[in-house]
């Protein structure tokens, strides 16, 4: 599918971000621009405000000048909980520590997503149990895994269970934040190789943030986060 003509699906403008009225800024962006279906890879060390900028894209942080538009929507415009909605209907999000719920089974906490969000639920075409069983095995995780609780798992499975947890209900953002941290180089290629396969199916954007500069080549486009957040300039 041809995405050239559509409008972008990240537009950060004249951004300002700190954790207090009266601190300097943590982030200072001049302007982003991420378009639809584009795979994009923000590399940075700790501290230079990746997770700063992944809580603007999601709305949880807000910035005190400037605008954050993700699909369209100014998250300025919107209420807490119309932000909270606006998050659960369009972005799935992979953590770096996963946060799978260890009370659940595997397809419970893959199925999760779409009982808070009705319009994530109305894209699955089949049962929500089928539609997980069915990432899930693209994702390479075992038939026998299915039923287990999620604390039984190795990191590798528990990992792609929250891949598949944040692709069900083909949100059209899919943001990582270092997922594969804690995997070695030959798991992590295998792991980023099959995610980049599904957001490519569901004709996703995909936002990862990793420190890991070995992972570049397998995405479109890569940002150092040092080279466009003008913070340092200002402090």
């Amino acid at each position: 599918m041809d995405n050239s003509s559509l409008p972008p699906v990240i537009n950060l403008d004249n951004v300002h971000f700190a954790w207090s009225n009266t601190a300097s800024p943590t982030l200072v962006i001049e302007h982003l621009e991420v378009q639809s279906g584009e795979h994009l890879f923000i590399k940075g060390p700790s501290g230079c405000g990746k997770s700063t900028l992944l809580g603007l894209l999601t709305g949880i942080n807000q910035a005190q000048r400037g605008s954050v538009t993700i699909l369209g929507e100014n998250l300025a415009d919107l209420s807490s909980h119309q932000r909270d909605r606006f998050r659960a209907d369009n972005i799935g999000y992979i953590f770096q520590q996963f946060n799978l719920l260890p009370y659940l089974n595997v397809i419970e906490n893959v199925t999760l997503p779409c009982r808070f969000s009705s319009q994530r639920h109305q894209r699955v075409t089949t049962t929500l149990e089928q539609r997980a069983e069915e990432l899930l095995s693209k994702l390479h995780l075992p038939q026998s895994s299915l039923n287990k609780p999620v604390i039984e798992l190795s990191i590798g499975q528990q990992q792609r269970v929250a891949a598949a947890r944040a692709l069900i209900g083909n949100p059209p953002l899919i943001i990582a934040d270092e997922p594969t941290s804690s995997l070695d180089h030959e798991n992590r290629t295998a792991f980023i190789e099959l995610l980049l396969e599904q957001v490519n199916h569901a004709n996703a954007t995909l936002i990862f943030v990793s420190h890991d500069p070995t992972l570049e080549p397998l995405f479109d486009r890569s940002i150092d986060l040092r080279q466009i957040n003008q913070a340092g300039e200002l402090l």
